[in-house]
């Protein structure tokens, strides 16, 4: 019997395979296939101080390998979430992170405000939102901008704080490092990265704003790299996500240094996804003989 549980700043989660925020919404629709107890924990869709209508359609398209998503953070609120939503997931005995999206930094810290009375168990931060009062520029993509509202959210945050970085720039490593010095707890990668398909018939962009998130297994190589390389600057809690679509790719970013992983956009195709992740790490480590997570990610060899 192999001991699957893995700790994420402080939260003891029983296994390593978690739910990615924007794929999982708040449960329901996968609560027919799977309790979401059976998972180490679920990440719920962003989200925002008040409600959101998201980007125009269309906002979804297909790509070789994956797909592209311009949904524009659409979700019902803080506060109908913490009405309506999350006592049905605790229900269910789920461990809850909330991931937290914002247009500035009063909005951020609010929603972190609003959540901390309640039942969610760890905030994980997209800092990908673009920040309006900067012109659109994400908070993630530059360096002082992404340690400043790590900062803002650890000082009102009463739960273990995530930050979700964006590949979309040209060292990670900065970025987590920025993030680390602002005071986040455990670090998740990767978002999305930024793409576009063209419609050979109307010559036009497919997605209403023209480029959109590309997720699915072409992004798995960028993803597993990322987290690599992230772990080589710190021993902080790492989340790896980015094409993890089975139990293979699930071990695959253990190793490359995660210490958890998340599932998004398998689960698109193949509702129990997240399950047969569970199971396939479970039969890995038995078949070689690791007793915990930690003896795993151990056995990564990197060449020379």
């Amino acid at each position: 019997m192999v001991n699957m549980s893995v700790n994420i700043a402080g939260v003891t989660l029983k296994n390593p395979v978690l739910t990615v925020s924007g794929t999982y919404a708040f449960g329901r629709e996968y609560s027919e296939f799977y309790s979401p107890a059976s998972l180490g924990a679920v990440t719920i869709k962003g989200l925002s101080g008040k409600p959101r209508m998201g980007n125009p359609t269309p906002r979804i398209a297909e790509t070789p390998a994956g797909m592209l998503n311009s949904i524009g953070l659409q979700n019902p609120g803080v506060e109908h979430f913490i009405e309506h939503d999350l006592p049905f997931l605790k229900k269910q005995g789920a461990t809850v992170i909330a991931n937290i999206a914002g247009i500035d930094e009063d909005d951020y810290c609010f929603v972190a405000e609003k959540l901390n009375g309640t039942d969610v168990d760890l905030y994980e931060m997209n800092i990908s939102c673009p920040n309006v009062k900067e012109g659109g520029i994400a908070f993630g993509t530059r360096a002082d901008m992404a340690k400043r509202i790590t900062s803002l959210v650890k000082q009102v945050s009463k739960k273990p704080l995530i930050v979700k970085l964006s590949p979309n720039v040209t060292d990670i490593t900065e970025m987590a490092s920025a993030v680390l010095e602002g005071g986040a707890d455990a670090l998740s990668l990767i978002n999305t990265l930024l793409g576009m398909r063209i419609d050979l018939k109307t010559r036009r962009p497919i997605l209403s704003r023209n480029v959109g998130g590309l997720s699915g297994p072409c992004v798995l190589p960028v993803a597993l790299r990322m987290v690599w390389q992230v772990r080589q600057i710190t021993d902080k809690p790492i989340i790896g996500m980015g094409g993890v679509s089975d139990g293979d790719t699930a071990v695959e970013m253990l190793l490359a240094g995660a210490d958890a992983v998340g599932i998004g956009t398998a689960s698109f195709a193949n509702p129990l996804a997240p399950i047969e992740a569970v199971k396939g790490i479970e039969a890995y480590m038995e078949k070689n003989g690791f007793a915990d997570i930690a003896s795993l990610k151990a056995a990564f060899r990197a060449n020379g």
